[in-house]
């Protein structure tokens, strides 16, 4: 493609640039009571020092794949740090600063303030960043808001304060770290290239920066434009960044760039973070009362937003990544997006539906899910060595609740089907009705991974068992999995009633009671009190006591009886109930390790949620209350602003242990906190 074509469909993406005097509107602003809860929740201040710097936070919204900081509290610059690009790679920074605007008066800068910056002059909300300076005679606002995926509008509006006209320059400039990429230059567009990405990045200039120097491909600076400001007037510099993939056009959009102004997108944007942070306060649990609800909420949704990615490449529909943070997590994972999907059925139906798409996408003829997909497969594959636990159904089922969308269970029912059907084709070794976690390539660790919980102490001695060459299960049968198959033939029965499909509907109700009864049979250690994985034949307790015991309440497959039992221990201080409750082993255990063991000992939201919904399924109220609330409290940072949410928790010191803004967490703290219904 020429640089020719490249520019044209540019333009046709960018915002008309104005850079025009304006009398600031007295307009009432409209009450963005719930977007205000967002201010500040997330810490983005922080400069990347190379482009491998993972230190600070990034804000992007829309499904962007770049994304921004703040500066530091102390930095006058007017600049945004950035972008952090996801089209690079696994994510690298491209700039310290792609873009900075000077102002000066008689070849000297105006400066801001001095003294430190006070709370509310750098600051964040869901919909835009933005930040403050003042002088003696001019108030600087700069703002930053994302178009839509593709580009982000930058605007600086500088109002003279005095009662005198003042004569200002204003110019550009910008660095990229020194990688890969290289600028060029056309009329008042810059592009931006990568031998390690199809992505082309744009600078669209104000359209009187008809000049421009570009030194040794990876720093410009523009010409410099006076302008004179009368008394109380205001001018605005508005430019744009956009990074776009070869399959990106922007036809559907022409009509709203060529009417629109920054104002209006900013003001679009509030509306609809507003509106999405509402639908999720207004299904909040009266009887979970916590202070701190409004930060943890706004960060949740926050952390889903970040990881927001729309279809690109390899991903044909939009979905999140696990944590743009952490640079092995670009991409989609089916056991997250199932549980990414129920936080978005809150808020955001249409990619909670999309998200659920993108891993049936890749489903294989024999019904086969894989285990995680990616963009650009040059960087990373897919991985078909295994799957992950069936939750589709109770993801599909949780958003059809909400907006009642029977298309919605057409479209999904079979494929859910014929992958609940694979695993009783392909991870029943024995025939006996239930099933293990096994691989596809006679790999051991794979097989691990199917289960979600890669090293559980339940696994130290498991081996493979080959059935073909494509299928391979572990020489023990699992509780966890047998609940969640438990749990998907009442979600499919539900289904496939809505369809008025009555005789697959009992069909599958049938076999979900058989199944019942075994597994209350099988796993289940009357000795012990406790669910436990058995040998392949069901003759050995595999012991431990793990977070698996408790998938049996959340299915609600366990007896009442057997209820009691796990949960005593799930409420016993030296066991489970911890500071930060219902971790993934027994406190108690030999084994637990959790600043060593990744499921040998931390607190996943996803399981502590299993925890309390298990408690709720037999009517223990009260203690679910206050075993949220004591989650919340204990899981350090988590109801105080700035901190982002982790991967998971020391149970107990509370520590945040691993990938940073974590989806799932996030997505489990909203079922946490809501009326869930499943």
């Amino acid at each position: 493609m020429t640089i020719r074509k490249l520019w044209t469909y540019s333009m046709l993406a960018l915002m008309v640039i104005s850079c025009n005097k304006k009398e600031k509107q007295q307009n009432t602003p409209p009450n963005f009571k719930y977007l205000n809860y967002s201010k500040n929740v997330l810490n983005y201040i922080g400069e990347p020092k190379t482009k491998n710097d993972r230190s600070s936070l990034v804000f992007s919204d829309q499904g962007a794949w770049f994304g921004y900081c703040l500066k530091n509290t102390s930095s006058r610059e007017l600049a945004h740090s950035g972008p952090f690009l996801m089209t690079q790679e696994n994510g690298v920074w491209l700039s310290p600063a792609l873009t900075r605007l000077h102002l000066s008066q008689n070849g000297k800068p105006i400066s801001a303030v001095s003294s430190s910056i006070k709370e509310g002059e750098k600051y964040s909300l869901a919909s835009h960043l933005q930040q403050e300076f003042t002088s003696n005679d001019f108030l600087i606002t700069q703002q930053l808001v994302f178009l839509n995926e593709k580009t982000a509008l930058h605007k600086t509006r500088v109002k003279n304060n005095s009662n005198q006209n003042q004569t200002i320059e204003y110019w550009l400039d910008g660095s990229l770290f020194k990688n890969d990429m290289e600028l060029t230059y056309n009329r008042n567009l810059i592009t931006i290239t990568s031998n390690k990405s199809s992505a082309i990045g744009y600078i669209k200039l104000p359209k009187e920066m008809t000049s421009l120097i570009i030194k040794d491909t990876f720093n410009y600076e523009t010409n410099k434009i006076q302008f004179t400001l009368p008394p109380n007037t205001e001018k605005e510099i508005t430019f744009s960044h956009s990074f776009l993939f070869p399959s990106q056009t922007w036809k559907t959009e022409d009509k709203l760039i060529k009417k629109s102004e920054f104002d209006s997108v900013l003001k679009a944007r509030k509306k609809i973070k507003n509106t999405e942070l509402s639908s999720i306060f207004n299904n909040l649990n009266p009887q979970i009362h916590h202070e701190a609800s409004p930060t943890i909420i706004s960060k949740a949704h926050l952390t889903l937003q970040n990881n927001w990615r729309t279809p690109a490449g390899e991903l044909k529909h939009a979905g999140l990544f696990p944590s743009y943070h952490y640079e092995w997590f670009h991409g989609f994972w089916s056991w997250d997006s199932w549980k990414h999907a129920v936080g978005l059925s809150f808020y955001n139906i249409d990619l909670a539906k999309d998200q659920i798409r993108a891993m049936y996408d890749y489903q294989q003829d024999n019904g086969f899910i894989i285990d995680c997909i990616y963009r650009d497969t040059l960087i990373e594959k897919h991985n078909t060595r295994d799957t992950k636990p069936p939750l589709s159904a109770w993801a599909v089922m949780n958003i059809y609740k909400k907006d009642k969308d029977l298309l919605f269970i057409k479209e999904m029912y079979p494929k859910i089907l014929k992958y609940h059907n694979w695993w009783y084709k392909d991870r029943d070794f024995d025939g006996d009705g239930l099933c293990e976690y096994g691989s596809t390539d006679g790999s051991l660790v794979a097989a691990k991974w199917e289960s979600g919980m890669d090293n559980a102490i339940r696994f130290d001695n498991s081996k493979l068992l080959q059935k073909n060459e494509t299928t391979y299960s572990l020489n023990q049968e699992s509780v966890d999995l047998n609940a969640y198959l438990y749990a998907e033939k009442i979600y499919l029965s539900e289904m496939a009633k809505l369809m008025k499909r009555s005789n697959e509907a009992n069909k599958l109700k049938k076999d979900a009671h058989s199944i019942k009864l075994r597994i209350q049979e099988q796993f289940f250690d009357k000795h012990d009190g406790w669910f436990y994985d058995t040998s392949i034949d069901g003759s050995k307790f595999i012991k431990g006591e793990g977070s698996e015991g408790w998938t049996a309440l959340w299915a609600k497959v366990a007896s009442d009886e057997q209820a009691e039992t796990v949960i005593k221990k799930m409420l016993d201080p030296t066991k489970f109930y911890t500071k930060v409750p219902f971790q993934t082993m027994s406190a108690d255990h030999a084994k637990f390790d959790p600043l060593n063991g990744y499921w040998r000992g931390p607190n996943w939201l996803d399981q502590a949620y299993f925890g309390v919904k298990g408690l709720r399924n037999y009517g223990y109220h009260s203690e679910a209350n206050a075993a949220t609330l004591k989650i919340l409290n204990g899981a350090e940072g988590l109801l105080k602003k700035g901190p982002s949410i982790r991967e998971n928790y020391h149970p107990i010191t509370g520590q945040g242990l691993h990938a940073k803004n974590f989806s799932w967490s996030a997505a489990h703290i909203m079922m946490l906190l809501t009326n869930e219904i499943y």
